[in-house]
């Protein structure tokens, strides 16, 4: 407990004796079921224990909102508290996550349990199709129990905005309407002549369904970190352009907003911002890290990048149209580009974001062969290469995304002066020269 901040720690403490009372009815009371609780609460722990593994933790609400329409509120709340101290946790401290974990839960579950009851509906007794509406109200009850004491816990131990949790509440309402049905159906069946093992026939396919979802998220884990891997080693070959690829990654992120991209395709445009450089892995250490301007040849041999590049990621399936975008993200719109020389439409939308995006971050970060180039200057230039180098669509939407956020990069260590470009100043005047031309970015 040392390392939970004292506010999170009240916090806790707070819980817990909340939890203490929503349960001592179970124990005062004459008529707790203490087998039909048992009975429940050893089956959520073996959905817990099975959650360790499969990471399905999801999979076992289905058991709390059915002992929330079977139990009495005090007696539902304390079915829950077992399976939660022996639950699956990720990040230490264990044992305080455990235990607000159970809190948290019993708080979540009592409150659920009295909702069938304000709406008529007797104890116990759980009716189809009479009971639905209480049932999902139930459910309802209980995400916005659950949300509500995490954002307490975040802004409490990480001091985080409470708001941050609660825009993820119109996410969470569809996996708890399925979970406040299925408890339904767990509950019917429990009060049926088959009995407390036809309930169970109900977690079969939640929990299947869990598991695939959490596999889901592994592949999406493996993916990032496959992408961190090559940005990494690019990273390492090329000193000079360190931190490059996850600031052109943000920029492209930021143009795709504006372009009101959202979802799979936003996060693809990012990966192709991150990845447009990742064939330097095949241009020669020197080239990259020469002081000066290149030889033509020289410059040819780097100019391959875009082929290389997209000749690593082509089994890569999950990068969609992001791989177009590396292999052509130095084309110009006026057809002067490379490696094909495509123009105007041709070339992919993807490939024309990046590439704005590209030649922001090079001219705005210190090379090996000039100084960085402040914010206004960069931008200045980017619009004035509009509808020759540069999609005039995509300079517009990076304009846009950068007067309403601003452009705060991390600081990397090839930066001599991290504040002279730390945010858009209000005018632009002056002039640059031609973006980054001496070199690929």
């Amino acid at each position: 407990m040392r390392a939970v901040p004292p506010a999170a720690r009240a916090c806790i403490l707070c819980a817990v004796l909340c939890a203490a009372g929503c349960v001592l009815p179970a124990f005062t009371g004459p008529s707790t079921p203490w087998r039909t609780l048992g009975l429940l609460a050893a089956l959520y722990a073996g959905c817990e224990l099975l959650g360790r593994r499969s990471s399905g933790a999801g999979s076992c609400y289905p058991v709390l909102l059915a002992a929330a329409l079977l139990l009495p509120p005090g007696a539902a709340a304390l079915t829950a508290i077992p399976g939660a101290l022996i639950g699956r946790v990720e990040h230490r401290p264990y044992a305080a996550r455990r235990i607000w974990h159970a809190a948290q839960l019993a708080v979540a579950v009592r409150a659920a349990a009295e909702i069938p009851a304000h709406l008529g509906v007797p104890q116990g007794s759980p009716g189809f199709p009479y009971v639905l509406l209480p049932a999902l109200a139930a459910a309802l009850v209980f995400c916005l129990v659950l949300t509500a004491l995490d954002s307490l816990m975040l802004a409490t131990a990480e001091r985080a905005r409470p708001g941050a949790v609660w825009s993820g509440l119109p996410r969470s309402l569809a996996p708890h309407t399925v979970h406040g049905l299925a408890g339904l159906m767990m509950a019917v069946l429990w009060r049926s002549p088959f009995g407390p093992p036809a309930a169970l026939f109900v977690l079969l396919p939640i929990y299947i369904s869990s598991w695939v979802f959490a596999q889901y998220h592994r592949e999406r884990a493996a993916h990032r970190a496959t992408i961190r891997a090559l940005v990494q080693a690019v990273d390492i070959k090329d000193q000079y352009t360190r931190g490059h690829s996850e600031r052109v990654g943000k920029a492209s992120a930021m143009i795709a907003g504006e372009l009101g991209m959202d979802g799979d395709k936003l996060e693809a445009l990012r990966f192709a911002g991150i990845l447009h450089d990742v064939g330097k892995l095949g241009v020669p250490t020197r080239l990259l890290r020469k002081d000066g301007p290149l030889t033509p040849d020289e410059r040819r041999v780097i100019e391959l990048h875009p082929e290389y590049g997209h000749e690593m990621v082509r089994g890569i399936g999950f990068l969609g149209e992001a791989r177009a975008a590396i292999l052509h993200h130095h084309e110009r719109l006026d057809g002067s580009g490379y490696p094909y020389g495509l123009s105007g439409r041709q070339i992919p939308e993807f490939a024309r974001v990046v590439a704005v995006a590209d030649a922001f971050d090079a001219m705005t970060s210190t090379r090996s062969y000039r100084r960085s180039r402040p914010v206004d200057a960069a931008l200045t230039e980017l619009e004035r290469c509009a509808g020759t180098q540069f999609d005039p669509l995509m300079v517009e939407a990076f304009v846009r995304a950068l007067a309403r956020h601003g452009w705060h990069p991390a600081v990397t260590a090839d930066e001599q002066d991290p504040l002279e470009h730390r945010q858009v100043p209000q005018a632009r005047t002056g002039s640059a020269p031609s973006a980054d031309r001496e070199r690929p970015a």
